[in-house]
């Protein structure tokens, strides 16, 4: 089946990932996804503050978690969440439609170059969402002509390699101790928007003001055990275990389960992370 998919040529990669593969496994383990994040729940709603007659953009809405919190919130109102993943938007319509939230729409789309609606939303959010945009600054202006004057932007961006145990360490592992390549520092990646400087470089660039940052630290989820984060994990990154030879596959394998069993607790397998809260105005 082809993609309808329209996106910037310079997210050209991106979208193939996301509706391709990658989105594929996310809509498959959305509660897991979900739940990895859940620490973050209650800060990044307070944070959105979304009234009863808002209408919101979620950007990078994946699977709709946070569509549907929002879409709760906003009774009066509508909540659209915006994707690259067919797939993930699947589960996103169908867990709305289950839970009769008539309010909460859902579109396919590049938002670094969809049309928008100009100034017809109060707010635009997302949860680790926009780390991934080519030009970023483009992004951003196309969602920031979609607010309406004074309207806001609420997004939640990990913090600098350094403070997030749970990449470093599963990373770690999994290339036997070796440097991890990471994509420079102003190209598509987890990391992207982690420098606070280059953040408010590039909202300002796009034509927002008043960009504030708080530090939130939190534990993130990766299973019930250290079986079941094995499995997980493995889902997500053993496309590192291609990058070694037959004896160096099990050796790596083998210092994943160690690390997972290290921190295996009452509560799941838990790592430490870092992350901003950021919050900007269109003028």
């Amino acid at each position: 089946m082809v993609s309808a998919l329209r996106a910037d040529p310079s997210n050209a990669d991106q979208a193939a990932a996301w509706d391709g593969r990658e989105g594929a496994y996310w809509a498959e383990h959305a509660d897991r996804f979900d739940r990895a994040m859940r620490a973050y729940r209650g800060a990044f709603l307070a944070a959105a503050d979304v009234s009863a007659a808002d209408r919101v953009l979620d950007i990078g809405c994946g699977t709709g978690e946070t569509t549907r919190d929002l879409a709760r919130q906003a009774s009066g109102g509508r909540v659209l969440g915006v994707d690259l993943s067919a797939a993930m938007l699947r589960v996103a319509r169908q867990r709305a439609a289950a839970e009769a939230l008539p309010n909460a729409d859902f579109v396919q789309a590049d938002a670094q170059i969809h049309s928008f609606p100009a100034a017809a939303w109060d707010l635009a959010v997302s949860r680790s969402g926009t780390m991934f945009f080519a030009d970023p600054v483009a992004a951003f202006r196309n969602i920031g002509g979609a607010l309406r004057p004074g309207g806001r932007l609420v997004q939640l961006v990990w913090q600098p390699l350094a403070g997030n145990e749970w990449f470093l360490s599963l990373t770690r592992a999994l290339a036997l101790g070796r440097p991890v390549p990471t994509p420079a520092a102003d190209a598509p990646g987890p990391f992207s928007l982690s420098d606070p400087a280059r953040v408010r470089t590039v909202l300002g660039a796009a034509g927002f003001t008043d960009v504030r940052l708080d530090p939130h630290g939190e534990e993130m989820w990766f299973g019930e055990d250290a079986a079941d984060a094995e499995r997980f994990v493995l889902g997500m990154l053993g496309w590192m275990l291609d990058l070694l030879d037959e004896e160096d596959r099990p050796r790596a394998v083998d210092g994943l389960r160690a690390t997972l069993a290290a921190h295996q607790s009452d509560s799941g397998v838990l790592y430490a992370s870092a992350a901003w809260l950021i919050r900007a105005a269109r003028p």
